[in-house]
């Protein structure tokens, strides 16, 4: 069963900084791109990072660009997001993902989560 777990958000002041993780389990980890979304209230998902299984090819999305870094650990099948320069606008839940497209971000970079977590709350005041 495929699991991701995340975590590591929290209440942070605007131009503070989280890390979030996400910890997966339940399928070859190495083998396949993870990424991140965020939904806040009352919009649409959002895209914001996604790492290929390599971590050669990463995408960020412009409203994120500059401020978060995606990484992995494989040996610890772990994605992490750090975010810095955190804006009132990054508030929202954040999600890991990954589609079964395997390796490359195509496929979240497009929008398609066959899997998520719960989620982690971010919210960040002005």
């Amino acid at each position: 069963e495929v699991q991701l777990v995340e975590s590591g958000g929290g209440l942070v002041q605007a131009g503070g900084s989280l890390r979030l993780s996400c910890a997966a389990s339940g399928f070859t980890f190495d083998d396949y791109a993870i990424g991140w979304f965020r939904q806040a209230p009352g919009k649409e998902r959002e895209g914001v990072s996604c790492i290929n299984c390599g971590a050669n090819s990463i995408y960020y999305a412009d409203s994120v660009k500059g401020r978060f870094t995606i990484s992995r650990d494989n040996a610890k099948n772990t994605v992490y997001l750090q975010m810095n320069s955190l804006k009132p606008e990054d508030t929202a839940v954040y999600y890991c993902t990954t589609a079964h497209s395997g390796c490359g971000c195509y496929d979240v970079v497009s929008g398609v989560y066959d899997y998520w977590g719960q989620g982690t709350q971010v919210a960040v005041s002005s």
